[in-house]
């Protein structure tokens, strides 16, 4: 079973994309944070990462950045899920390692249609 990390500061969020995502045979888990979801990373890392770009702490971008640089930080599909719709920080979340783009609000056909192109489902 794949495993998909939703990182996000809304729990709102976070339980609407795990109900999702369950949807499609995902073991789902949860990150508040940037930080939280890099500790996570560090002990096992997920399949995909479903990411929020404004969050406390350490936002997606920083978390994405250093996601990258540790062993086997390559290896997650990292689908970027935010407000955030400017041409420049979707060119910036892509050139650091995003593979997909999601804008909020999102439902189920838009998160199959994103994960589809990246290869998770």
């Amino acid at each position: 079973m794949k495993h998909c990390l939703v990182v996000d500061d809304s729990s709102v969020i976070r339980k609407v994309a795990r109900r999702i995502l369950e949807g499609f045979g995902f073991q789902v888990g949860e990150a508040g944070d940037g930080r939280q979801a890099l500790d996570i990373c560090l002990q096992a890392m997920p399949d995909a990462i479903l990411l929020d770009w404004n969050m406390p702490v350490m936002d997606g971008f920083e978390f994405l950045t250093q996601l990258r640089q540790v062993p086997d930080g390559d290896k997650p599909k990292v689908v970027f899920c935010t407000t955030e719709n400017d041409v420049a920080h979707i060119a910036r979340a892509l050139r650091a390692g995003a593979n997909e783009y999601i804008m909020k609000p999102f439902d189920k056909d838009i998160v199959e249609a994103k994960f589809q192109e990246v290869g998770l489902i």
